[in-house]
């Protein structure tokens, strides 16, 4: 008996180490081979594979990389969209779930299928690009966080009307008996309450942007302002990049960094606003 049930165990205590072993090789593989090629000569780096570097180079190739493919002025253009646009799409979003969510009938239901329908269809880059010179913000970066702010507005209040239509509504009827107005109940009560949909949308809505080039690539494409992977792909389509597949892993590098930092530093009270959501 005692052994049927032990070989029984068996799987079950293997599936930890499968599951370890397969994330290694999804996300450890590729992670390995864009800091290996990134530390190869370009000799070395002309066919990108898993093998060691004969003379580490990493060093050499992020400053050259640095230097030569103005990562700071990139760095400098993420953060003006990128900042602004989570900004936006959290205060936009947290506002107009809140109303969505306590407001019945057919005007409000008709404007929460409004709201998410750009999940569904998303902006037609053509019709955007034309919109934004009309308006005078074709190439700028309040022309790219309008368009990131419209995109993913639609997920924001996608998340947050379902997880608001989860609370109770006598916190906020006791918030208003005491004599709380709407921005007090808003602000005291709601807003705390969705810290955990508030992280999840923060981290999706950071990553979408830091690393979008197909819409930047419309909107900021022949202006002075640039993203980080925008001016990759600028730098390389220039020749400067031409086939160095060292330096074009360097940059990745150096444009994953700041986001990483800004995880590692905050993940703490990302964690915590994710779990909190467990106990409310």
């Amino acid at each position: 008996m005692s052994t049927r049930s032990s070989g029984n165990d068996l799987p079950r205590r293997l599936q930890p180490f499968a599951a370890l072993a397969l994330v290694t090789i999804v996300i450890g593989v590729p992670l390995w081979m864009v800091v290996a090629t990134a530390s190869k000569t370009t000799g070395e780096a002309l066919d990108p594979n898993l093998a060691l570097p004969q003379t580490w180079h990493l060093w050499a190739n992020l400053r050259q990389a640095f230097t030569e493919g103005e990562v700071l002025r990139a760095l400098l253009g993420s953060t003006l969209v990128v900042v602004p646009t989570v900004a936006a799409v959290l205060i936009l979003g947290s506002a107009a779930s809140w109303v969505l969510a306590r407001r019945g009938g057919r005007f409000s239901a008709v404007m929460y299928g409004f709201a998410i329908s750009g999940i569904l269809l998303p902006p037609a880059v053509i019709t955007v690009v034309l919109l934004l010179r009309q308006v005078g913000l074709a190439g700028s970066a309040l022309g790219m966080v309008s368009v990131y702010t419209g995109m993913y507005l639609s997920t924001v209040i996608f998340f947050m009307v379902g997880f608001i239509r989860t609370l109770p509504l006598e916190l906020e009827e006791a918030a208003r008996v005491d004599g709380a107005g709407p921005f007090t109940v808003f602000s005291r009560i709601i807003l705390p309450l969705l810290r955990p949909v508030i992280a999840t949308a923060t981290i999706l809505v950071c990553l979408y942007t830091w690393n979008d080039v197909f819409y930047a690539f419309f909107v900021l494409g022949g202006s002075n302002t640039s993203t980080l992977p925008l001016n990759l792909f600028k730098v390389a389509s220039a020749g400067l990049y031409l086939n160095n597949w060292n330096l074009i892993f360097a940059y990745v590098i150096l444009m994953t960094l700041p986001l990483l930092i800004v995880f590692i530093v905050a993940q703490r009270r990302i964690i915590a606003g994710i779990t909190s959501g467990a106990v409310k």
